[in-house]
């Protein structure tokens, strides 16, 4: 059973609203017995499936949310190196993530159009 307080009641009719009826009916919720990997509360219901090699990384939606909001854009660990965009044989000098596969990397441009 999952208890929802007021304010994640607000936020999830907000989260709803953005959705449409088709995703809000088809999304599909995963039940089990996790535990949150930074303050060890219950976790019983997720919108995805985990992985069982990263079940240590979840968290529950008090510490997700405090990760967001003390999270600044400007602050993010940016990594140097010498990669290729897959899609226009750019240059990629630098990233905000440290890759774990570099054959399908892209350039800003290239990841920019690709989402329109």
């Amino acid at each position: 059973m999952v208890v929802y307080r007021l304010c994640d009641k607000i936020f999830l009719n907000k989260f709803k609203s953005k959705m449409s009826d088709s995703q809000q009916n088809n999304r599909q919720m995963f039940q089990g017995n996790w535990k949150c990997g930074k303050c060890g509360a219950d976790i019983t219901e997720l919108p995805f499936q985990p992985d069982p090699e990263r079940e240590g990384d979840l968290k529950c939606r008090d510490c997700h949310r405090a990760g967001i909001s003390n999270r600044a854009r400007g602050d993010r660990q940016m990594h140097q190196g010498n990669w290729q965009c897959s899609k226009c044989d750019g240059s990629i000098t630098e990233l905000p993530f440290e890759p774990r596969d570099t054959g399908n990397l892209m350039c800003r441009d290239c990841f920019r159009n690709s989402r329109q």
